[in-house]
C-alpha cells in the first residue's frame, strides 16, 4: 500500500473512532483493542519478552495491528516495563521470566497493612506535601535500593535514581515513534494519550493498601477526604500533561476498587465522587475527553455518571450490564466493550459471533458505540477468536454510510473554563521545588531571571514526573 493510501486509511480510522466517541454514528463500528500480553500470542513471543523488553512488545503491538482489521489499539497496553521497574527497585511485581513463569502476565504483588508503604499516622504528612512525601516516604519503603530519608546513602541508591529517571525519559520518549509507525505501517490509531486516576484508588492501590484503607475509612474518613484532596491537583497535573495536545483520543482512566462491593454507596458518596467528578469537569473544560475503564461491576453507579457533561467520558462495559448501561448512559456517552474475555479465551467461534451480534444489537443500533473485549486481551485470547470478533463486527456492524478522510475536530474543542478549578488553589502541582523557594536561596540574578526561572522550572518538573509515574504507572 502507498503512502497515500495508507495515510487515507488513518484517516478513516481516526474519523471513525472519534465519531464514535463523540456518541455519533461513523460509517461502521469501530474495533478499538487493548490488547496487552496478546500480542505476545499472536507474535510468537512470552510473556517475558513483550514485558521486559519495551522495543520487543512495540514490535508486537505492530504486527499485530498490521495483521488485523483494527481501527486503533493502545501503543503498548502491557505498559509496566519491568526493565524499569528493576532498574528501580521497585519492590511489589512479579517479573515474568525473573520472579514467576516466563509465560505469565506480570503480577501485582499488594503488601499487607503491616507492610503497607504508607501507615496508618502518615496521612498528615501526605497532606502536607504529597510530591514530597513520596520521595521521602513511600519510595524508600517500595524501592529494594532508595534509603531512607536519614539513612545512608549508598552506591545503589544513587544507581537506582539515576537509572530510573533515565530509563523513564527513554521509554516516554520512545511512545510518540511507535504512534507514527501504527500510523504509517498499518494505519492504526493510537487509542489513548495520558493518564487519570482516582484519588481514592491512589490510596487503596499504592500507599496503604486496600485492607488499610477500608480500616482507615471506619477510624480517620476526614483525613481520608484531606489526603484524596490533597491529591486531585497532582491527578490532575499528570492527566492533562500527558493528553493529547490535540483532543482527539481520550485520557486513560483505570477504575479498580472505587465500586459497590469493595466499598459502600455512602463511601463513593463522600469520598471517591466528590474528588474525582472535578477533575472530569475540569479535563472536559479543556476539550479533553475520558475513557472510563470500569474494570468490574459498576452498575450501582451509571444513574451517578449521567451528573456528568454529554460526551465528556467514554464508558468501558466489562462486568457492568450491558442493556442497563446503554439504557442509562447510551444517550449522553459513548460506550464500549462488553464482549467477555472468557468468550474469547475458551469460547467457539460461533459464540464469538453470537455475543458480538449481542453486543452490537444492544448498544451499537443508533452509534457511539466502541467494539473491544471486556477488559485488557491477556495471552490467554485464542487469537482465532479474535481474528472471528474483528471480522464479524466489519461485517455486521455497518451503518452504511461512506468512510470519511477528513481530519476531524476534537470532542468538546473551543470549551475553555473562565477560570481555574477551585481544587487547583494553592497548589504546587508539577513542581518539587517551586522557583519561589529556589530563588530565596540564591544571590540576586545578574542576567536574565526569567529565563533562569523558565529553564529552572521545567528541569525541575522532570523530577516531579519521575515520581508520580513511579506511582502511577509503575
Amino acid at each position: 500500500m502507498t503512502n497515500n493510501a495508507m495515510e487515507t486509511r488513518y484517516l478513516e480510522r481516526l474519523n471513525r473512532y472519534v465519531t464514535a466517541l463523540r456518541n455519533e454514528k461513523p460509517d461502521c463500528v469501530p474495533i478499538r483493542m487493548l490488547a496487552a500480553e496478546f500480542v505476545a500470542t499472536h507474535t510468537g513471543y512470552t510473556c517475558q519478552e513483550v514485558t521486559h523488553d519495551f522495543n520487543i512488545a512495540f514490535e508486537a503491538l505492530r504486527k499485530t495491528t498490521a495483521d488485523y482489521d483494527w481501527d486503533a489499539a493502545v501503543a503498548n497496553m502491557v505498559y509496566v516495563w519491568t526493565g524499569l521497574t528493576q532498574a528501580i527497585g521497585l519492590n511489589y511485581y512479579g517479573i515474568p521470566g525473573i520472579d514467576i513463569s516466563a509465560d505469565t502476565a506480570f503480577q501485582y504483588l499488594e503488601p499487607s497493612e503491616e507492610k503497607s508503604f504508607m501507615h496508618e499516622d502518615e496521612y498528615d504528612a501526605l497532606i502536607d506535601d504529597p510530591t514530597a512525601f513520596l520521595y521521602n516516604v513511600w519510595l524508600p519503603r517500595a524501592s529494594k535500593y532508595i534509603e531512607p530519608k536519614g539513612g545512608e546513602v549508598t552506591y545503589g541508591h544513587n544507581l537506582a535514581l539515576v537509572k530510573g529517571g533515565m530509563a523513564m525519559l527513554q521509554y516516554f520518549g520512545s511512545f510518540p515513534m511507535q504512534a507514527a509507525r501504527m500510523r504509517e505501517e498499518s494505519g492504526t490509531v493510537s487509542a489513548i494519550a495520558g493518564m487519570l486516576k482516582s484519588p481514592f484508588d491512589i490510596i487503596g492501590d499504592k500507599l496503604r493498601g486496600y485492607v488499610g484503607l477500608t480500616n482507615d475509612m471506619m477510624t480517620q474518613p476526614d483525613k481520608v477526604l484531606k489526603a484524596c484532596e490533597a491529591l486531585m491537583p497532582h491527578m490532575f497535573n499528570v492527566a492533562l500533561s500527558g493528553a493529547d495536545p490535540d483532543g482527539l483520543v481520550p485520557i486513560g482512566f483505570w477504575m479498580h476498587r472505587g465500586c459497590v462491593p469493595f466499598i459502600s454507596p455512602q463511601q463513593f458518596d463522600s469520598h471517591y465522587w466528590p474528588t474525582l467528578k472535578p477533575m472530569v469537569e475540569a479535563l472536559w473544560d479543556e476539550g479533553k475527553q475520558i475513557m472510563f475503564y470500569a474494570e468490574g461491576n459498576w452498575d450501582y453507579h451509571l444513574e451517578t455518571f449521567r451528573e456528568l457533561p454529554e460526551q465528556c467520558m467514554v464508558f468501558h462495559v466489562d462486568r457492568s450490564d450491558l442493556v442497563k448501561t446503554h439504557n442509562t448512559l447510551g444517550d449522553k456517552f459513548c460506550i464500549s466493550g462488553g464482549v467477555p474475555n472468557a468468550i474469547l479465551s475458551y469460547g467457539t467461534p460461533d459464540e464469538v459471533r453470537a455475543k458480538c451480534k449481542e453486543v452490537i444489537d444492544i448498544a451499537a443500533r443508533d452509534g457511539g458505540f466502541i467494539m473491544d473485549a471486556s477488559a485488557i486481551m491477556q495471552n490467554d485470547a485464542k487469537p482465532e477468536n479474535v481474528r472471528v470478533m474483528t471480522e464479524f463486527t466489519r461485517e455486521y456492524g455497518q451503518y452504511g454510510g461512506m468512510p470519511s478522510a477528513t481530519m476531524p475536530a476534537a470532542p468538546g474543542a473551543g470549551r475553555k473554563a473562565a477560570a481555574p478549578p477551585s481544587f487547583l488553589a494553592g497548589s504546587d502541582a508539577g513542581t518539587c521545588l517551586p522557583w519561589e523557594k529556589h530563588h530565596a536561596k540564591l544571590n540576586d540574578i545578574p542576567g536574565d531571571a526569567q529565563l533562569a526561572r523558565r529553564i529552572w522550572e521545567e528541569v525541575d518538573a522532570l523530577g516531579n514526573v519521575f515520581i508520580w509515574h513511579c506511582l502511577l504507572s509503575f
